[in-house]
């Protein structure tokens, strides 16, 4: 028996500017699966992710959550189902980083409702996944973009979600952070959370389980990082400027990018 994915979407369509950005895009995100999605600048990834959020209205096409139309559901309902990282700082003023996380449990408080001890240990749990708990007591406004950008990661962790998506999380953060992140990731996803994430390093991207590419609006390869088709839909749509190799793991081989210099 197939099981429904957690995320659908058919034939999305998106216009901007008089210009299509995304143009009939159909995919599926599983529970226990992390998907990268990846493509040039102006492929339309961003945009793509934004409307999965339903942040961005589609000019045609219909995306289900959990076997819900999305357009068909209610903001709070919506916020339960979909937790998301957005490339910008959308949160500013002197407030706390545990403020800030706490946010991300407002879905399942409602707007007054008082925290109870479930919210507080998935903000706890959060915060320490995200190596930010040392950062609780301090205020968004004097941190560094790599940790402003680990504290927001948290927020959206804290909303428990089954479908996270995520654009750009690595930004501003450095390699112990962006190994933290992979390893969060992938253990999201095996204690059954659907994540999406468009990512620009292509190395990390190539250490999720299914890669999406898009190029001018379209979605152009979907394969595990291991299929030559995959491969060769990333030459070509970065115009022979990276290759696909790989590197002997104890565990296994790792699919790297390499700069086609």
């Amino acid at each position: 028996m197939s099981v429904s994915p957690a995320l659908r979407a058919e034939g999305l369509t998106l216009r901007l500017g008089g210009r299509i950005v995304v143009d009939s895009v159909s995919l599926r995100l599983h529970a226990g699966e992390w998907v990268a999605i990846v493509g040039p600048n102006g492929a339309g990834k961003s945009s793509l992710l934004a409307m999965l959020a339903g942040l961005r209205e589609p000019e045609r096409g219909a995306i289900h959550v959990e076997g819900c139309a999305l357009q068909g559901l209610h903001a709070r309902d919506r916020a339960q189902r979909l937790a998301w990282l957005s490339q910008t700082v959308d949160v500013e003023g002197d407030i706390s980083v545990e403020d800030v996380v706490r946010l991300g449990r407002l879905p399942r408080q409602g707007l007054f409702g008082a925290p109870d001890a479930d919210d507080e240990q998935a903000v706890r749990a959060a915060l320490i996944e995200t190596e930010t708990l040392g950062l609780a007591g301090r205020r968004l406004r004097d941190l560094s973009g790599g940790e402003r950008q680990r504290v927001l990661l948290a927020r959206a962790l804290a909303v428990g979600a089954p479908v996270l998506l995520l654009d750009e999380p690595t930004a501003h953060l450095d390699p112990p952070h962006q190994r933290a992140l992979w390893r969060g990731l992938l253990q999201r996803a095996r204690q059954g959370t659907a994540v999406a994430a468009v990512m620009h390093d292509l190395t990390l991207a190539l250490a999720a389980d299914r890669v999406l590419v898009m190029s001018a609006g379209r979605l152009c390869a979907d394969g595990a990082p291991h299929e030559p088709a995959l491969h060769a839909a990333l030459v070509e749509v970065f115009d022979g400027a990276i290759s696909v190799a790989a590197v002997q793991q104890p565990g296994g081989p790792r699919w790297v990018a390499l700069p086609a210099l």
